[in-house]
């Protein structure tokens, strides 16, 4: 074995995990199948926000190599399984990156390997679908090879909880599959912390993330209704975050976005389902969510109608179109519903981003804006859907002709905020 590490997918988890990896002189191989990614960082650019363009060539000056070949999977001595699980098209898990990923480590899985699955996914995935594809060739999980689930706690854009700050939770197909995770993540991951299996690991990071979805339904909901009964509902929050304990502040927005928390509570949702449950907390969360990009709609129409224009034709900004700040990731942004929803109303919709110069909806690129103070005097309606650090909150309320704050962070009494 010439490989410590190999990686499938090298995305928003995967790339972060191997320049952690590297950085301690482990040996890393990385394998993804789209070739543009390879070529970027073959020539040493990242795709990641949190993983610099330096930092990727100093993880190939110490021997990291990225392909899209599947020979380095044969050459490792651990394999974790980084590759996306979106929702299909009828709303359940999609786990065909997960199948194939499966199926390239076991045709060149050796005894003595440990395989980690990181991608989210329902319980009991490691043990129902993974386990099955990698023992075909005769191999037993637990006896020849190790196998574990390790749900990944990457955080975009979050300095403050890095990878090897972010406690590890680990489960193991044995207590010795887990006892050979332990030993690997620990060591370049502060705490590592053992679950009782597989399953126990796949529900943790189903749990994590339900909780925020559900949390964050309620304070949408709340703020629709304390709109109705002239309450401010951002310093309800504030005030209620002084309690020391028992409370944890969100705070509503236009919508959920990234890949966890508008997906991964589906997850768990579809696997109570075949049991003949539903889940009603997670199906109302999704519910309350989901319509938070037309309610924003609605407010902007009464604005626009409160100053004597129809939506049809207006002129509308959008600032911010990423999922959070400070990043370039728009997966799930409640950006795209927004302007999906006043193009159907006949709204001329433009952008800006600094994280984000081009942006294309359903197939017809949205015009990006690059003298933003002036763009802000040139339309009619100016909607803030993200609060990037580059943007001069209170300059962009003196320049823009109607503003509507969805972030709760301009208070003044000529700014609608949500």
């Amino acid at each position: 074995m010439t490989v410590d590490l190999a990686i499938i997918g090298l995305g928003y988890v995967g790339l972060p995990l191997a320049r952690e990896a590297a950085a301690l002189g482990i040996r890393v191989a990385g394998h993804d199948r789209n070739p543009r990614i390879v070529a970027e960082l073959t020539s040493g650019r990242s795709h990641v926000d949190d993983v610099s363009d330096e930092d990727v060539r100093r993880m190939l000056d110490s021997g990291f190599t990225a392909s899209t070949s599947e020979e380095c999977l044969g050459e490792a001595q651990t394999i974790v399984i980084c590759v996306p699980t979106p929702l299909s098209g009828e709303g359940g898990p999609d786990l065909s990156a997960v199948v194939a990923a499966a199926e390239a480590v076991g045709r060149r899985l050796r005894p003595g390997v440990l395989v980690v699955l990181e991608s989210t996914t329902y319980p009991g995935t490691t043990d129902e679908v993974v386990r099955p594809i990698l023992e075909r060739g005769g191999l037993r999980a637990g006896r020849d090879f190790a196998l574990a689930f390790s749900p990944e706690r990457i955080d975009p854009g979050n300095t403050v909880h890095t990878l090897h700050d972010t406690p590890k939770i680990v489960g193991g197909h044995t207590p010795e599959c887990a006892a050979r995770a332990v030993t690997f993540y620990g060591k370049f991951i502060k705490t590592v912390v053992t679950a009782s299996g597989t399953r126990e690991a796949e529900m943790a990071k189903l749990l994590e993330n339900t909780y925020r979805h559900v949390n964050i339904a309620l304070v949408n909901e709340l703020a629709i209704f304390c709109r109705e009964l002239g309450v401010d509902v951002w310093n309800v929050i504030d005030c209620a975050a002084t309690k020391p304990f028992g409370f944890q502040a969100f705070r509503p927005s236009a919508g959920v976005g990234g890949h966890c928390i508008p997906i991964d509570p589906s997850y768990l949702s579809y696997k109570i389902r075949t049991l003949g449950h539903e889940f009603r907390f997670v199906e109302l969360a999704r519910e309350i969510n989901h319509r938070m990009p037309d309610y924003v709609v609605r407010r902007a129409q009464d604005l626009l109608n409160r100053e004597g224009k129809p939506v049809s034709g207006s002129r509308v900004l959008l600032l911010g179109i990423t999922y959070k700040p400070d990043i370039a990731d728009r997966r799930e942004s409640p950006a795209e519903p927004v302007a999906r929803l006043l193009r159907a109303r006949n709204a001329h919709v433009a952008y800006h981003d600094p994280h984000v110069p081009e942006w294309c909806l359903d197939g017809t690129p949205v015009p990006a804006v690059t003298d933003l103070p002036a763009a802000l005097g040139e339309h009619d309606l100016t909607i803030l859907l993200q609060d990037h650090r580059e943007y001069d909150l209170w300059a962009v309320a003196d320049q823009a002709r109607l503003l509507f704050d969805t972030r709760g962070r301009i208070s003044r009494p000529d700014v609608e905020v949500l």
